[in-house]
């Protein structure tokens, strides 16, 4: 695990897919995301991400709800989702805590423990769902090799 630090994001606009159930579906909703994005001549701007609107300690994950983001060209008008649950909405600045992990998807719970650990030593509160940044295409990386980037958007308590 990285540093953790707090950091400001960019406004971004994204392309996003709203989910259910298990995450298992990650690699086929990216597919439907991105092919979605592909239609309509939307180009990525930066890593996807993935938006855990559920806690996994409460809520069991076939009732799990979570969306992927992609960033788009800030420009890209904003769109409710369609009938695939697809739709572009744009995102403010946000202060953030944030770490990167280092290692398989489903060894970086340690990572969510520490970063928050270290929210709270320093003072701030977490106030949005946690997110993930895929830093490393899963297709041209080795797991042990994987980077992601643990979000939490936070404020000073």
């Amino acid at each position: 695990m990285s540093e953790p630090q707090i950091k400001k994001t960019e406004p971004m606009t994204v392309a996003y897919l709203q989910m259910h159930g298990p995450y298992q579906q990650i690699p086929l909703a990216m597919g439907m995301l991105y092919g979605w994005m592909n239609k309509r001549g939307l180009s990525p701007t930066g890593a996807p991400l993935g938006v855990y609107l559920t806690d996994p300690q409460m809520v069991p994950e076939s009732e799990a709800t979570w969306e992927l983001w992609v960033p788009v060209a800030y420009a890209t008008e904003e769109a409710e989702p369609d009938t695939a649950a697809i739709g572009i909405k744009k995102l403010p600045v946000m202060t953030v805590a944030s770490t990167v992990h280092l290692g398989p998807y489903e060894d970086v719970t340690p990572a969510y423990e520490e970063l928050g650990r270290w929210v709270i030593e320093q003072g701030y509160v977490l106030v949005g769902p946690p997110m993930e940044a895929y830093l490393s295409d899963p297709a041209k990386t080795p797991p042990e090799e994987y980077e992601t980037e643990i979000i939490f958007p936070v404020r000073q308590a």
